[in-house]
């Protein structure tokens, strides 16, 4: 199988990519060495409903060279459309395999995200928990606009930094706005993970196993962060099971 072959479909309005575990990050793996230019949206129930109301943020999934299916709705959703061994390919676990892949080898990662305390930590979680993989630099943005010159600055930060990937941790909508404003300047893959840099840092604690295979890891989220998430997962997830209710009638 040729892993560079993109095989999509579509969710609600989105395009989702249909791919396993080794063919998205072999295909990842393919485009960093190359230093390739790309951004990789990692795509749950939340942003298939926000592409659906918002076309910029519609056109920016559209634009992606590989959207996964985030989130157990997401994943169910392609399984009910004719793809029956689809699996959720979620950022926090992939960032992790994607480390686990390139240990030892001369591929390195740059870190995009997060506050500087963060990032130092989870710097030292991954040399330790994963030997041999190369961060080759990390970066906290401020939380206002980059000036131009700021932005060009950290164009070059990455770039001189030879990394293949850059995995950027700034939570969605604004990591995928960020990455398709800088395809064809950052001469890397960019993948967004949403809070996979707090997870693996420790500085939220993830749902546990139990409940990340069951589909209930925004429950737990919701249980650790209601006031700011309810909206997200009552009023989103409502649009998101409608409109998917939509779809698989007059898809038959």
């Amino acid at each position: 199988m040729n892993d560079l072959v993109r095989k999509t479909q579509i969710v609600l309005t989105a395009p989702i990519d249909v791919i396993d575990w080794d063919g998205a990050i072999r295909r990842i793996q393919a485009w960093g060495r190359a230093c390739e230019s790309r951004y990789v949206c990692i795509v749950n129930a939340h942003s298939v409903v926000t592409a659906a109301q918002d076309a910029s943020f519609g056109a920016v999934l559209d634009g992606a060279d590989m959207s996964t299916p985030d989130g157990a709705p997401v994943a169910w959703m392609l399984r009910k459309l004719g793809h029956a061994s689809q699996e959720r390919i979620n950022g926090p676990d992939l960032m992790w395999k994607y480390c686990e892949a390139i240990a030892g080898s001369e591929e390195s990662i740059y870190l995009f995200g997060g506050t500087p305390e963060t990032l130092d930590t989870l710097q030292r979680v991954l040399g330790e928990k994963i030997p041999g993989v190369k961060i080759a630099g990390a970066y906290s943005p401020p939380f206002r606009a980059a000036t131009p010159e700021e932005d060009a600055e950290i164009v070059e930060r990455i770039n001189s930094s030879g990394a293949g990937t850059v995995w950027v941790s700034l939570g969605c909508p604004k990591q995928e706005k960020w990455m398709a404003g800088h395809r064809g300047r950052i001469n890397a893959v960019m993948i967004g993970v949403g809070a996979a840099f707090d997870y693996h840092a420790g500085t939220i604690i993830r749902a546990p196993l139990w409940m990340q295979r069951n589909g209930l890891e925004w429950l737990h989220r919701l249980c650790s962060e209601p006031r700011r998430l309810w909206k997200r997962y009552f009023v989103t997830n409502t649009l998101f099971i409608m409109g998917a209710a939509r779809q698989l009638i007059f898809s038959k």
